[in-house]
């Protein structure tokens, strides 16, 4: 039922969407294009080998001049298609309780 739910969410590109893919380092990068995208995953086509490449987490550039961009890791490879899913901020995980807020009002 989880995988439901993922799919529901998604956009699909008849086409694909050129996209690169970054080292967290900058110490590669690679083409590929974005086939489908959600808020917590996305499917790509590589252009060119993966083999050898650090990606256990690195940044997916959305756009040519890099401002737009998600920071990843790898989920699964299908051939030249991988499944990457978006890692979410540390900050994030820590706002469940809401005292942060509350000190930020109170100063």
């Amino acid at each position: 039922m989880a995988d439901e739910n993922k799919t529901t969410d998604r956009v699909t590109f008849s086409r694909g969407y050129d996209v690169c893919i970054m080292a967290i380092d900058g110490t590669w990068r690679r083409d590929c294009q974005l086939l489908a995208i959600s808020d917590n995953d996305a499917v790509l086509t590589m252009e060119g080998s993966i083999q050898g490449l650090n990606l256990k987490e690195f940044f997916l550039l959305l756009s040519s001049t890099g401002l737009a961009y998600r920071r990843c890791e790898l989920v699964r490879v299908n051939g030249s298609e991988i499944d990457i899913q978006f890692l979410k901020g540390k900050n994030r995980k820590k706002k469940s309780g809401g005292s942060s807020k509350e000190s930020m009002m109170g100063a």
